[in-house]
């Protein structure tokens, strides 16, 4: 049976992984800039619709939102009401966005760009394998942190170099994280 090294561990981890690890890595990049762009899904419809509210916002329920959609035939999901606005999510990307005094809206269906909006997804899923399979990922993750930092010998070790380097990109987190605070 052959040794396994730190360098072959690093190695098959990442050989395994990179593709994970270059979806996470776009996908995240286009989420930090999401106040910019959204490139999650786009409109291929809309139009305007008008329904009857309640005066009291909490009478707006599921059961009230269901009979008061009927006519646009689709089905119901969920929805929320936040700063005047009604959001109503109905099965098969259809968003209706309504004014909580007027009832006017526009009702928009949407579908996910290809290849980003899949990847953005990934972020969001939290079906018990997914969560699982990125446990196990992020495990793979601290494997490759240790062992990446054992491979290189010679003057470029981590005992003699790497640790400044390593403690100075752990700086930058905790810094951001203390000005968050």
């Amino acid at each position: 049976m052959k040794k396994i090294t730190n360098r072959g561990l690093h190695r098959d981890i990442a050989y395994f992984y990179v593709g994970l690890l270059i979806m996470f890595s776009f996908s995240g990049i286009i989420l930090n800039h999401r106040q910019d762009i959204y490139p999650k899904e786009y409109v291929i419809d809309s139009k305007k619709v008008n329904i009857t509210l309640p005066e009291d916002a909490k009478e707006i329920n599921k059961e009230f939102l269901v009979n008061a959609t009927k006519e646009l035939k689709l089905t119901y999901e969920n929805h929320r009401i936040r700063n005047g606005s009604l959001r109503v999510y109905f099965d098969g990307r259809a968003i209706l966005d309504a004014d909580i005094k007027t009832g006017k809206g526009i009702l928009e269906f949407k579908r996910l760009v290809p290849f980003v909006g899949q990847s953005i997804l990934l972020h969001q899923t939290t079906n018990s394998f997914w969560i699982w399979y990125s446990d196990i990922f992020g495990i793979s993750i601290l494997v490759l942190s240790f062992t990446g930092m054992f491979i290189s010998a010679g003057k470029n070790t981590f005992k003699k170099r790497g640790w400044k380097l390593a403690l100075a990109g752990l700086l930058f987190p905790v810094i951001f994280l203390l000005l968050l605070a």
